[in-house]
Order: structure tokens, then sequence, then C-alpha cells
């Protein structure tokens, strides 16, 4: 079996699409379906069945994808091993969510460019399902999540730090010197990012079983902040998005106990092997985010 040959095979495994697959490996359509039609006779066997435009597997072609994704990592890992003469390299595509890239991430992004530069990251901005889905089909090599749960379907779990949450206001709010907070919340004008956050989701849920709620929706954290800081509302966040806020003055934390704990976790596919350059993301990612928490 030609190591080309699997890769084709293996992209169109997971996107379940032959033109998909062409567009992401830059090959003609029918080149793709070549390659893997020469699979499929070197094996004796059809890989996929074709149902009009959609296509699936077949039970050979189950078979062969976990064998097809270990052959992959191994054939890139043994080449990173002897083209970088030791010194990590290789693409690596990240997905990350705001709060992490602009809040946590700084740090690691400033590592990685100066000490190893042959390590080229690529960031993409996906939150919840849309990145859980994308580490599955092997777009992303790796994703952060933040997240109650700490187990997803098909993929592997780093946590790497408790993330505080903290609902926030204007100075002149008038729930800022209140003692505590309690069903006053579902009065109040509430400010959110998108929904599929998981913080936000939370949030909408538990104020839900208290009376029927509404968002102002400001799609990013920093236009959220802005909002709130204006008098427009109360926004649950990330206590990292807001520490300077808090620390200026322009932001005030009310005093709401929040019933649920987030975990920032680095996740990817389930039984990939991690060629060397991505293990040292994790390592690092790991090492660079508790320490951030402790320091906090």
């Amino acid at each position: 079996m030609e190591l080309r040959l699997l890769v084709t095979f293996e992209k169109v495994a997971t996107v379940l699409s032959f033109t998909q697959a062409a567009a992401e490996l830059k090959y003609a359509q029918s080149s793709v379906t070549s390659q893997v039609r020469a699979l499929e006779s070197s094996l004796g066997t059809e890989l996929f069945d074709r149902l009009g435009s959609r296509i699936r597997l077949t039970e050979a072609g189950e078979r062969l994808l976990p064998y097809a994704r270990q052959i992959i990592e191994l054939a890139e890992e043994a080449r990173a091993a002897v083209v970088g003469a030791g010194e990590p390299s290789g693409a690596l595509t990240v997905g990350t969510m705001e709060s992490l890239t602009a809040y946590r991430l700084l740090p690691l992004l400033e590592l990685f460019h100066h000490r190893y530069p042959g390590v080229r990251l690529s960031l993409r901005t996906t939150i919840g399902d849309e990145t859980r889905q994308a580490l599955r089909q092997g777009t992303y090599d790796v994703g952060f999540l933040m997240e109650r749960e700490t187990e997803h379907a098909g993929l592997e779990t780093a946590v790497l730090a408790v993330e505080p949450l903290t609902l926030v206001a204007a100075p002149g709010h008038r729930l800022a010197n209140t003692p505590v907070v309690t069903a006053d919340l579902v009065r109040e004008s509430l400010l959110a990012t998108e929904p599929g956050c998981a913080y936000r989701d939370l949030f909408e849920l538990e104020l839900n079983s208290l009376g029927q709620v509404a968002f102002t929706e400001f799609g990013t954290i920093e236009a959220t902040k802005r909002a709130a800081a204006a008098g427009l509302g109360i926004a649950l966040l990330p206590e990292v998005t807001v520490a300077a806020e808090l620390a200026d003055g322009s932001l005030v934390r009310l005093p709401w106990e929040v019933p649920f704990t987030l975990r920032t976790q680095l996740a990817w596919r389930a039984g990939k092997r991690l060629p060397a350059h991505v293990r040292l993301f994790v390592e690092q990612a790991r090492r660079l985010v508790r320490e951030q928490s402790s320091d906090a």
C-alpha cells in the first residue's frame, strides 16, 4: 500500500466527501477518485459505499481507517525526526477560542515563535462542538476547550486548569453593593457572547430555572466587556478576561456564586499518535497555563 493512497483514503474517510477531500489535499477530484480506486484494487475490496451524492465507509473501510491513521502519523513522525535533525518541526493546527487566545496563550505562542521556529502554528477560532468535531475529523491537531465535562467521545483530554468565572457590571450598577445576588438576575439586562460558548449556555440554563430570560448578544468578549462598563447590563465572563478592568475599577465583581465549574482543557483525537512537536506543544501548554493559574 502506497503512503499517498492511504493519505487520500484517510482524508476522504474523515470528511466523507471526494469533493472536500480534493480541495483540502489540493488535488483534482478525479485524482482523488482514481487514488481511492487504486487502493481498493490493491486490497481487492471496496472501501466506500457510493450512495448517489453521498458516501460511507464499508466494513473493510472502517477496519482500514485506524491502521491508515497510524501509518500516516508514524511516517510524519519519522520524517520530522530525520529532516528536523533533532529540532522540533512540523505544522500544527490548533483550535482555540477568543478568551484563551487573547488572555492565556500569548506566552505559549511567544515561546514557540522564539524557541521553536520550525513548528508552524495555525490558530483556528472555534468553540465547543465545532472544535470537537474538527478534532475527530482530523482538521485540527489539538484543540483548546473550556467545558464543565472533561471526557469527550472520540477524544483524549489533558485538563490544564480550573477556569474561574465572575459576574461583572459597571461600578454604579444597583447590584454592586448588594450583599448577595440571587433571583434578582432574571430581571436584569443580561449581556453575553455568542451561543455555543459553554459559560454563556450554562448561565442561560441556570437563569431559565428561575424564570424566562433573554440576552443581548455582543459576539466577542471585548464588546461584551465594553457594554457592561457602559452600564448596559451585567455579564458572566472568565475572570482572566476581566482582571484588568476589575483592577482599574471600570468593572466591579457582583456577589453571585457561580453554580458550575469550567476547566480549560487541551484535546486531540483518541488513539492519535502525537508527533514530537505536538507532544511538545501539549507539554508546554500544560506548564504555562498551570503557572498562570497558580500566579493568579
